[in-house]
């Protein structure tokens, strides 16, 4: 079993009680993943349909590029995006779609939350592009992944972070027992700030904090370096009764294809993007929404998902032995009905796609 350390655990984090078993039916919905699969979604949707959203993000994307205006039924807005702020609102009957990556999907499986994958989006050069670089602490002298050994590594379990350094310290031929994981929670600043105070060795850290972190502690000594495997799954997820809903899967299949097209101009649009989003809304500088646009990469939506659910099994074989979990067939936290969606709705929109 993986060592432990603990160090100011945000309560969120943590999942409910495990069920005993986590059989395919939907409890809610009384429907097999089977029949869910079978079953046809309406050719249009019921303008009076709602869906709650937390796709924050995207929301600013659709604000921008006008397609807002495209949405035909009633769309209420939440603030609230990443696993375990969805898996909350999934269980309370507050959200019907949210973003997320790989993991939260997963651990909900094993808490015996029943939920959906609709939609995928990667990059197309996810290891010149990762999200994540390994943030290094002054000091702490790892200068490749073989350097890992014996080190604190900053762990946030349910969350892509927590799969990223169990999937590096695969790469290195590194288990749990060679490391010691420090549980701490991965919101904003949390890990530089851990690198920066010596409480880790060694934490994934993104976004705008890469380069901030260098910035601030370089001159300590604190370094990044690339871990070099795809780190970049982005997924639209739903609880499983909303997709079970014929008008709600409806409505999911709308918000899919304008969801990849407002995503698809933000990349086209970087101007407007940095100025309307990092800056407008995210409270960022100029200077750092230009290097997030250069860090970001393109887009890729696919249409053919069995790399992604074969990339999703070895996860969640991954998770589950380095976790002490049940392993299960990743194709079940899919709806493969949702899975040409996002390209088809590009390629009409003249947008491409893959």
């Amino acid at each position: 079993m993986p060592r432990f350390r603990h160090v100011a655990i945000a309560a969120v984090l943590f999942a409910p009680p495990l069920l005993v078993g986590c059989a395919t039916d939907d409890a809610e919905s009384g429907a097999t993943d089977e029949e869910l699969a079978a079953a046809e979604i309406p050719e249009a949707v019921d303008p009076e349909t709602t869906l709650t959203v937390g796709t924050p993000e995207a929301q600013i994307a659709f604000e921008l590029s006008g397609l807002i205006d495209e949405i035909p039924f009633t769309v209420e807005w939440a603030n609230i995006s990443g696993g375990p702020q969805c898996s909350e609102a999934f269980r309370a009957d507050a959200l019907d779609v949210c973003s997320a990556a790989e993991i939260p999907s997963i651990h909900a499986h094993w808490t015996g939350l029943d939920t959906k994958l609709v939609a995928a989006n990667f990059r197309q050069d996810p290891v010149d592009h990762p999200i994540y670089q390994l943030g290094i602490a002054p000091g702490a002298d790892v200068q490749s992944l073989a350097d890992l050994r014996g080190k604190r590594i900053a762990f946030s379990p349910g969350q892509a972070q927590g799969a990223l350094v169990l999937r590096v310290l695969d790469a290195a031929g590194l288990t749990t027992d060679d490391v010691e994981l420090v549980e701490i929670p991965s919101t904003g600043d949390v890990y530089p700030t851990a690198l920066g105070n010596g409480e880790v060795d060694v934490a994934p850290i993104g976004g705008v904090n890469i380069r901030r972190y260098v910035e601030q502690y370089g001159p300590d000594g604190g370094t990044t370096i690339h871990h070099g495997l795809r780190d970049d799954p982005g997924h639209l997820w739903v609880p499983t009764s909303t997709v079970a809903d014929p008008q709600k899967a409806a409505a999911v299949r709308e918000f899919i294809g304008l969801w990849a097209q407002a995503l698809t101009w933000a990349n086209d649009h970087p101007e407007e993007w940095i100025q309307g989003y990092y800056v407008e809304d995210q409270g960022l500088s100029v200077e750092d929404g230009e290097y997030l646009v250069e860090q970001n990469g393109d887009p890729d939506f696919l249409s053919d998902w069995s790399d992604a659910i074969e990339r999703q099994q070895q996860t969640i074989e991954l998770l589950a032995a380095e976790l002490d979990r049940e392993t299960f067939d990743a194709e079940t936290l899919f709806d493969r009905r949702f899975e040409t969606v996002a390209a088809d709705a590009l390629a009409d929109a003249g947008s491409g796609g893959s």
